[in-house]
């Protein structure tokens, strides 16, 4: 199969070029090389190589030829320096993928994986007591200063416990980035009904893994804890530390898309199905500073209280749909993967696009 990575130069684009063709795959590397994303020009990866922008039409149109599926990773991520990057979130994720779907519609290409994100749910699920299951309103500034991290049930104010959620869970995006990754969703699931295309959303967890960017505000926490320890600094962990995520290593990642890929020419058209894409092991912010601050050899992670508001506190989702559906499996632990993520090169140090799998 031949097939186009939009993206195909970053973080989890370039594991999803490696695992590509470990399978027998032809992939196409699609990347304009975003500065938040490539702070070094990166080593040409082992594929062919176009240097154009998803926002470009004549340039992915000429990218799509002899091409039987787009796998589109290409996107800004994370939360950024503030509501000032709105513009460029929703130029390069919404307009991007809105002119990467028209020109696939135009091409005849009808199979697309897409790079989803748990950040549409906004906070996760919660059980109260009292009431069983409800959704918290947005945490208020007042609360969060007070070091009131914890939503409380809306109705009687008791505390909440955490679960896991479900593909079916409304969406709830709370802050930009997250409103961008719902849209894309939208589009793509529009793009099906009018074409008769064939689509996948893989929503994925805390990645990270060799290869994260290194020092931007564009990454994930796991990027910013390893890039603190890299300049022998401590790991500033917000709030009080007890935020539940799942961490899930890119190679899983790949893995997961490569599957989707694989099953997309066997789906209905005008479908799109999301899949949690997660390790299956929650575990606290506080818990993953601290063990990568163990593996490096410190310093040791320091609890500041801060608070990024557009933050949510909990968000852990089951991958069971994606396990059953298309026998997918998480292969790295938690603690093989903090292990060998404390010890590997970031983007940024010696620009390499991938990282070599362990033996075995």
């Amino acid at each position: 199969m031949r097939v186009l990575v939009t993206g195909g130069a970053g973080f989890v684009g370039s594991h999803i070029v490696t695992e590509l063709n470990r399978r027998g795959h032809e992939p196409v590397v699609f990347d304009s090389l975003l500065a938040q994303a490539h702070p070094r020009t990166p080593s040409p990866p082992d594929a062919e190589w176009i240097r154009a922008s998803v926002e470009d039409p004549e340039a992915v149109r000429r990218a799509l030829h002899g091409v039987d599926a787009v796998c589109h990773q290409a996107a800004m991520v994370g939360l950024g320096t503030g509501f000032s990057d709105a513009p460029d979130y929703v130029a390069r994720n919404d307009l991007g993928t809105a002119v990467l779907l028209a020109t696939m519609a135009e091409a005849g290409v009808r199979d697309l994986v897409l790079a989803g994100s748990m950040v549409v749910y906004g906070e996760g699920r919660y059980d109260c007591p009292r009431h069983g299951r409800v959704r918290p309103g947005p945490r208020t500034p007042a609360d969060l200063d007070a070091g009131r991290f914890e939503p409380t049930c809306p109705e009687c104010g008791a505390e909440l416990v955490p679960g896991l959620v479900g593909e079916d869970t409304p969406p709830d995006p709370r802050n930009v980035y997250a409103v961008t990754k719902l849209a894309q969703e939208h589009l793509a699931a529009a793009w099906t009904r009018e074409v008769g295309g064939r689509a996948v959303s893989l929503r994925y967890h805390n990645v990270y893994g060799p290869g994260m960017p290194r020092d931007t505000p564009y990454a994930g926490v796991a990027s910013l804890f390893r890039s603190a320890l890299a300049r022998g600094e401590e790991p500033r962990v917000f709030e009080d530390g007890a935020q539940r995520r799942d961490f899930v290593h890119a190679r899983d990642v790949a893995t997961a898309n490569a599957v989707a890929l694989e099953s997309v020419p066997e789906r209905g058209p005008g479908t799109l199905t999301a899949y949690n894409t997660g390790s299956g092991e929650p575990h606290t912010i506080g818990e993953m500073a601290r063990a990568l601050a163990d593996e490096h050899g410190g310093p040791a992670p320091r609890v500041t209280g801060e608070y990024r508001l557009g933050d949510v506190r909990h968000i852990t989702a089951s991958s069971q749909r994606l396990m059953t559906e298309l026998d997918w499996r998480p292969r790295v632990s938690f603690a093989e993967g903090m292990a060998e993520f404390a010890r590997a090169a970031q983007r940024g140090d010696s620009g390499a696009v991938t990282s070599t799998p362990p033996a075995g």
